[in-house]
């Protein structure tokens, strides 16, 4: 499903038009991003939870060259699912 199916279900199963549907869509999107750069971790009960977790760097291979790289650390967004969602 990408972001317009997503918006066209919202706005099917709220009543809702599609461009307020898009608004809501946005509005959630823009949350859940702010917070997660605040890192912090979003729990969405019956859905899962999104959280912020640091890669540590570590040594990689350039599949084109075959030469090892380095590769920085980094944070990450990492989402991990409800025992009820499948």
């Amino acid at each position: 499903m990408n972001k317009t199916e997503l918006v066209n279900a919202v706005a099917e199963k709220t009543g809702l038009t599609k461009v307020d549907s898009r608004k809501a869509v946005d509005a959630t999107i823009a949350a859940l991003t702010e917070d997660l750069r605040a890192g912090n971790n979003t729990t969405l009960v019956g859905f899962g939870t999104f959280s912020v977790i640091k890669r540590e760097a570590r040594t990689g291979i350039n599949p084109r060259t075959k030469k090892a790289i380095k590769i920085p650390a980094k944070k990450v967004a990492k989402f991990k699912p409800s025992k009820g969602l499948l």
